[in-house]
């Protein structure tokens, strides 16, 4: 059975930093783009940031550029997400996913979803 699952999730002062983690299980992830999204109270889900299977490309949302960063331990299964700088803004239910059919960088679909961590920045 495929499995994500996230940690590092928390309560944390706006400017603080968290590092997500997204541990997959069932079957090896290495040959797929991984993506970070999240969802906020009453709002859709939106795009976070994204890295294709080697590491060698990664995609950002605006909103994140310049103060998240993804990157992945293929040895380990692992995706992570470095939050810095974070915003009051930042608060939402982060997801990982994994797109396993070879879309062309970034993907505009994933096919694997992971059951959320909750973040949440006080001001």
């Amino acid at each position: 059975q495929v499995q994500l699952v996230e940690s590092g999730g928390g309560l944390v002062q706006a400017g603080g930093s968290l590092r997500l983690s997204c541990a997959a299980s069932g079957r090896t992830f290495t040959y797929d783009s991984m993506g970070w999204f999240r969802q906020a109270p009453g709002k859709d889900r939106e795009f976070v940031a994204a890295i294709s299977w080697s590491g060698g490309s990664t995609y950002y949302a605006d909103s994140v550029k310049g103060r998240f960063t993804i990157s992945r331990d293929n040895a380990k299964n692992t995706v992570y997400l470095q939050m810095n700088s974070l915003k009051p803004e930042d608060t939402a239910v982060y997801y990982c996913a994994a797109e396993t059919r070879f879309l062309p960088f970034p993907p505009v679909s994933y096919d694997y979803w992971g059951q959320g961590t909750q973040v949440t920045v006080s001001s």
